[in-house]
């Protein structure tokens, strides 16, 4: 099937670091942003994400970590990528807390490359369950200006109820984005909703008490939540409403990428 249909306006190009090579998607004008898709991969649903921040005045850019571009989202293909991703631990941590994974290194390299491609005040970074995560592990690249975690699923809490309480960043990125947040007037935003047991309430307790008000928190209801294969995780993709408290929280993230590269002047 022609699943890349759905990113028919975009650019691609080959984006190599160390021993990783992705296919970057890349769309609009102005400073950029890279979107981190979930799980399955990069489906429609996060390309219409990625079209509405291009459309914000910015240039999105999609790296394809593992999945099949474009391809639907489907409970049966999100096990698939889950296992595979699992297969390729190299690149992803999933089981450990207070670590990154290795992929986010190279990310950081796509965010240097994004600025020196757009320009701005620096780079948007947003992450999706699985990737929720990674937009706090890039802040030690000193060009990523707003970190955005939705959903941060990672460690699988089903890999010990500890994990719960922790993050996919190790302490020295922690203590990066605390000194970067303060001397640089900086803050990060995350999305959950209240009832979804892959992003427990520990995890934002432990991100309030790291960062105190320099963490926005948007925490969503399970009646603000489309209908979908899956219960409320999904805040920016598979569970976006087009009007209530979902849509005001794309508004309010597509307004802080806007506000942090210097998109709104």
């Amino acid at each position: 099937m022609a699943y890349e249909a759905v990113l028919s306006g975009y650019e691609t190009f080959d984006f190599t670091d160390g021993p990783y090579t992705r296919t970057v998607y890349r769309r609009g004008s102005g400073p950029a942003v890279i979107v981190i898709h979930e799980m399955p991969g990069l489906h429609p649903l996060v390309v219409r994400f990625a079209n509405r921040v291009a459309e914000a005045g910015l240039t999105v850019y999609c790296p394809s970590l593992f999945g099949t571009p474009g391809r639907p989202a489907s409970r049966a293909y999100a096990a698939r990528s889950l296992f595979g991703a699992i297969c390729i631990h190299r690149e992803f941590t999933i089981w450990s807390g207070d670590r990154s994974s290795p992929i986010t290194g190279w990310l950081r390299a796509l965010a240097r490359k994004a600025h020196a491609d757009c320009g701005g005040r620096g780079v948007g970074a947003v992450g999706m369950c699985f990737t929720g995560g990674y937009a706090l592990a890039m802040m030690t690249e000193p060009s990523v200006v707003a970190p955005v975690l939705s959903q941060p699923s990672m460690p699988a809490i089903f890999g010990g109820k500890a994990n719960g309480g922790k993050t996919d960043a190790s302490p020295e990125e922690i203590a990066c984005a605390k000194a970067r947040f303060t001397a640089e007037d900086l803050s990060m935003i995350g999305l959950r909703f209240k009832s979804d047991g892959l992003v427990p309430d520990a995890r934002f307790d432990l991100y309030r008490r790291e960062f105190g008000d320099r963490f926005e928190a948007i925490e969503l209801e399970d009646e603000d939540a489309a209908h979908a294969f899956i219960p409320p995780h999904s805040v920016l993709t598979l569970h976006l409403r087009d009007d209530g408290p979902t849509k005001a929280a794309e508004r309010r993230v597509i307004q802080f990428f806007r506000d942090r590269t210097g998109a709104a002047l």
